[in-house]
């Protein structure tokens, strides 16, 4: 299948428009490529369902379509971050050469020069998307053809998915002939949460969210006379998502839903700019202990006790890892599990890393992840702006993919949910920002002219 999908994705764009094209080899093969292994080919990078469609999209713009891909943004914070999230894994190679002891009679051994030169090409491949969909997918056409998709795929995968909740996740057995996480995980609410051909059943409930609130979006904004259908479609995925029994993406459902109904388009898109400052300060916020954990955990024994066990053992974890961050906070530990804690006598793993947050200061520090995460959030802050500065009218779709990107930057706290998919969105929000910015720009410049005018009696500038 990895093999065959380069193959797929040559179809699409031969026959496709560039939009659709890009959404689907992004979309179709985060849905059923298999997922955790991957090709390891010597020299190059491991190619798998993160790496094979972007760069063979890439490949079709460049060679096939015979454009070119900007990749360096307007802004010069996008820049800055930019240069940081391609290079810093360089910095992280050279403060970690040194072996690390694992327990009394392990090491880890130290990163090499090689390491780097793999992270950077890692680092470059996961960002593509960001710039292929900021190049092809920033006009409210094409936000709308994402959500479309969204449901279509949503609609397409809820058949494995009640398959699964029936009968245990097996698909992923059926038809690679393996199982990707730990089975006990699935078992959940006294049945299965579904997983299909994704990481983790938490990676599908996400998924089914994201298609619910892409349907909620084309109910509310569709023709009177599809209302009916849409309305249909709405409930269904919203019941599979329920089926999904996992408790944040319903959460999730449940504050989004609402706001795309009720919500003025411009304040969707500023909570969604209110939400990235918070994910981009959180670390912050939680290593001055600012973070009512404890208050939360009260709240969450009252709701659920398993639930609270759970939430506490997390934030356990993440103290732990963060006080071991703070030991090399800039660059961070690098790969090999270096960012982890090991007893000190048997060598066993007594940490576990489950946010993408956590995850990424940890192996390449303070300016890893402020690279990283400023990347992500950048788009809808300058949405933000926008809205602020001078209340532009906003497409319903637009707003939508910004709340979508918002809440995947709210589920990297908790889980490491970064996937092409998020780059891809938030790379066409970070499009339409900067579109927004240049008319507005050019709307100034037009206003000083008249105002300078010959006309009025007074010199052109």
């Amino acid at each position: 299948m990895l093999l065959i999908w380069p193959l797929v994705m040559v179809v699409l764009w031969r026959r496709l428009p560039p939009d659709l094209a890009l959404i689907w080899s992004i979309l179709g093969a985060y849905l059923i490529l298999p997922p955790v292994i991957a090709l390891d080919l010597p020299v190059v990078p491991d190619l798998g369902k993160d790496s094979i469609p972007p760069l063979v999209a890439l490949a079709m713009v460049l060679f096939a379509r015979k454009e070119t891909i900007p990749v360096l943004p307007e802004s010069w914070v996008g820049r800055a971050l930019l240069v940081v999230f391609v290079l810093s894994p360089f910095a992280t190679v050279l403060t970690n050469a040194e072996p690390m002891p694992k327990g009394r009679f392990e090491v880890i051994q130290g990163m090499r020069i090689y390491d780097s030169v793999a992270a950077v090409t890692n680092q470059a491949i996961a960002v593509l998307p960001y710039f292929l969909a900021r190049r092809y997918l920033s006009s409210p056409e094409s936000m709308r053809a994402i959500l479309v998709a969204l449901v279509a795929g949503g609609l397409a995968y809820s058949v494995p998915m009640l398959i699964e909740t029936r009968l245990s996740p097996q698909m992923n057995v059926w038809v690679y002939g393996y199982f990707q996480h730990d089975f006990f995980q699935t078992i959940r609410f006294g049945g299965y949460r579904p997983v299909v051909f994704l990481p983790h059943g938490l990676w599908v409930a996400f998924f089914a969210m994201m298609a619910a609130m892409s349907a909620v979006t084309l109910f509310r904004v569709g023709p009177s006379d599809r209302r009916p259908m849409q309305f249909g479609v709405m409930l269904y995925l919203s019941a599979v998502l329920v089926l999904c029994k996992s408790a944040g993406p319903m959460v999730y459902a449940f504050g989004l839903g609402p706001l795309i109904v009720l919500a003025p388009r411009h304040w969707q898109v500023i909570v969604a700019a209110a939400l990235a400052g918070m994910v981009i300060t959180y670390p912050l916020l939680r290593g001055a202990h600012l973070v009512p954990l404890d208050q939360i955990i009260a709240l969450a024994e009252r709701l659920s006790p398993d639930r609270a066990y759970s939430f506490a053992f997390r934030v356990g974890n993440e103290e732990t890892l963060l006080d071991r961050a703070a030991l090399k906070p800039w660059f961070g530990w690098g790969g090999y599990g270096r960012n982890l804690i090991y007893d000190p006598m048997t060598g066993a793993g007594t940490s576990i890393a489950d946010g993408a947050w956590i995850i990424t200061l940890g192996i390449y520090g303070w300016l890893g992840y402020l690279a990283q995460f400023g990347l992500l959030v950048l788009p809808l802050l300058l949405m933000g702006r926008e809205m602020l500065s001078r209340r532009a009218p906003v497409s319903p779709w637009v707003a939508a993919v910004c709340l979508l990107v918002a809440a995947n930057l709210v589920d990297m706290l908790p889980n490491a949910t970064l996937v092409p998919l998020t780059w891809m969105m938030a790379g066409a929000v970070l499009g339409h920002a900067e579109g927004l910015a240049r008319a507005r720009r050019a709307a100034r410049a037009a206003a000083i002219r008249a105002r300078w005018h010959p006309k009025a009696g007074r010199t052109v500038l």
